[in-house]
């Protein structure tokens, strides 16, 4: 809503082209893509994950020294960078260093304005921030065993 009316000025779009379709379809489509984004940006977000992803496949072994390495490891670590803000920071990163050259790649075959870039690059950096940040804030590592 923020920049529809610029969004749609950028396409060409008018409010009759907005009509019909399948919304169900779209939304739910688009859903699944949020998920994805989100176990994607998950591992980006918590640093926590890169420790459990290199003590792999060890770790996951019943009562492995791995495994109690790790765990010893979160009893002592698992709240560093664990907050709202600190997702929010890996979120806009993620935006400006991956998402910007996608977008900005494609717009430039597309011969795209710039400010179609800025808005879409600008709603994927709103989304990415909240979501890395309710990531970062609300998922938790429990101990192994």
């Amino acid at each position: 809503m923020l920049a529809g009316n610029a969004w749609m000025k950028e396409n060409n779009f008018t409010e009759e082209d907005l009509q019909g379709g399948n919304m169900v379809k779209t939304l739910g489509f688009a859903y699944l893509c949020g998920i994805f984004i989100s176990f994607s940006l998950t591992g980006i977000v918590i640093h926590q994950y890169g420790a459990f992803s290199m003590m792999m496949p060890e770790v996951m072994e019943s009562g492995s020294q791995t495994m109690n390495e790790f765990n010893n490891l979160m009893t002592t670590y698992r709240g560093n960078f664990r907050t709202f803000g600190h997702g929010v920071i890996h979120g806009v990163i993620t935006s400006l260093l991956f998402v910007f050259p996608l977008i900005a790649t494609n717009s430039l075959f597309e011969k795209r304005s710039w400010k179609y870039n800025l808005i879409h690059v600008g709603y994927w950096t709103i989304t990415l921030a909240l979501i890395g940040g309710v990531l970062c804030a609300t998922l938790d590592f429990g101990s192994l065993s």
